[in-house]
């Protein structure tokens, strides 16, 4: 089941994060989220007027994705960077892949035009995931991060919608 996000749901969505900061360099950051830091990103989000989606089975929190502004500057007001995680030993099986087409579907009412993913690199399943919904590599930045001893790429995949 893919849902809206609430504030019971930040420990748990923490815990995934946090397994990529501490343990990856998916995300460049270094420190683990409490909860409540978490619970102010997830605000910081809808009261921009994102969606922040939640993927549940069985009672488990198994992901999230949701989109945030690409830049502060009035001219990017439709443009998004969007994100997904899934929890450490699920992924593969559609589950990003779902929760990204929930967030799309999401994003067009809104009048968003593009949707913006960053990747670092090397990530072959994420580069799968952002190409199996349609985005295409725009941006190829060598060693911008330096996380775990060593310096890395990012790359970034885009995605247009079709103007109404």
């Amino acid at each position: 089941m893919i849902r809206d996000v609430s504030h019971a749901d930040a420990a748990a969505l923490a815990a995934i994060y946090n397994h990529y900061i501490e343990n990856t360099v998916a995300t460049f950051e270094e420190d683990a989220l409490t909860e409540a830091a978490f619970v102010q990103r997830i605000d910081a989000v809808l009261d921009a007027g994102f969606p922040w989606l939640v993927l549940e089975e069985g009672g488990e929190l198994l992901g999230y994705a949701y989109a945030a502004r690409f830049k502060e500057r009035v001219a990017y007001r439709y443009s998004v960077e969007s994100t997904v995680y899934l929890k450490p030993g699920v992924t593969g099986g559609g589950r990003g892949t779902a929760l990204y087409e929930a967030l799309f579907a999401r994003l067009q009412p809104l009048g968003i035009h593009a949707v913006i993913g960053g990747i670092t690199l090397p990530n072959p399943a994420s580069v799968a995931l952002h190409e199996k919904l349609g985005m295409e590599q725009v941006a190829h930045f060598p060693e911008v991060g330096f996380k775990q001893g060593k310096w890395l790429d990012v790359g970034y995949w885009q995605l247009n919608f079709e103007s109404t």
